[in-house]
């Protein structure tokens, strides 16, 4: 499948990633292909399909995303209200459900101090972040969001979220190769090597995530190709979500309907589509039950992002091309 963007994909290793493992699927069919090394520091490990790998961002759609319209299809939230209706200790009754979920809060981020703030402290400070001027009109893309929603989760089940994660998807959908931190004994993918040398293997590679631990929406999901397939086909099968909500998704959600956005996914050339900062994302086409599951060790053991986004979208291009 694909053989132009397999070709794309293959020149940029090892330069641009050390390796990656990638599958196109096209309704009951599917290529997989791996290449490349999972690890290159402290030394070389050739790639497998049975690595994890640290999704970053897909957290974000493969659990919080999924949870929430979980409960909206069964009436118990309105996405149109305030989250503080959800979570009273958040300081601000004019940001919603909608406007997290689109990335259309204009939530201003700016924590001082951040890295050096514990699991608590760093929960208090996310209560008292407020909206700029531009709420409900522009599309600003942030972590703030699901973190916040991921905290209304355990507001309303009284549960840890990784556990409400695992209730709600993980095990339903019976990806029960996917795990969250911290994790041992399993083949995983390394991510970026820390200015003390140390190379981040098992533990969350974003930072918010890693301090927030098991209280984390917007990142800190473990998985491999098999499980994301899973996650795939529970959209074509209509196993996680509802038909209905699935049509939904592929509309644009933004209050005011321009922003290229639906609820927790982007939307692009009329598939959904969501990144992972470590070099990963999600496209699937519902409707034509097709999907591009990419996953890369962008990061390791070093993070050139904007060389990397440029060769992603590179590789996007081309899909898309071969796609028509």
């Amino acid at each position: 499948m694909y053989p132009q963007t397999q070709a794309i994909i293959a020149k940029k290793i090892p330069t641009i990633f050390p390796g990656c493992v990638y599958r196109f699927i096209q309704k009951e069919q599917q290529d997989t292909i791996c290449l490349g090394n999972a690890a290159i520091v402290p030394e070389k490990e050739p790639m497998t399909v049975n690595h994890l790998f640290d999704v970053a961002s897909l957290t974000k759609v493969v659990c919080t995303t999924s949870v929430v319209l979980q409960l909206w299809e069964k009436g118990q939230l309105n996405l149109d209200a305030p989250l503080q209706n959800y979570l009273p200790t958040f300081q601000n009754n004019q940001i919603t459900l909608r406007h997290l979920l689109t990335h259309t809060s204009d939530i201003q981020t700016w924590i001082a101090n951040r890295d050096q703030l514990n699991a608590q402290e760093l929960r208090a400070a996310y209560f008292t972040l407020q909206p700029g001027e531009y709420l409900g009109k522009k599309v600003k893309y942030t972590d703030a969001g699901t973190i916040l929603l991921g905290f209304m989760l355990e507001e309303i089940f009284q549960k840890s979220l990784t556990t409400i994660f695992r209730e709600a998807v993980l095990q339903p959908l019976q990806m029960t190769n996917s795990y969250f931190p911290l994790i041992t004994n399993q083949l995983i993918v390394p991510t970026e090597q820390l200015a003390d040398g140390t190379v981040l293997r098992g533990e969350t590679h974003d930072p918010k995530a890693r301090t927030l631990g098991e209280h984390a929406g917007n990142a800190g999901l473990f998985t491999s190709i098999d499980d994301l397939t899973k996650f795939v086909r529970a959209y074509f099968q209509e196993e996680i979500l509802q038909k209905t909500t699935i049509e939904m998704l592929l509309q644009d959600q933004t209050p005011l309907k321009n922003g290229h956005r639906s609820l927790g996914w982007d939307l692009r050339e009329h598939m959904l589509f969501h990144t992972g900062y470590t070099g990963t994302f999600l496209l699937i086409d519902p409707k034509k039950q097709d999907a591009f599951i990419f996953l890369s060790n962008r990061v390791h053991p070093t993070d050139n992002r904007e060389v990397y986004i440029q060769h992603r979208d590179e590789i996007l291009a081309t899909y898309f091309a071969e796609k028509e």
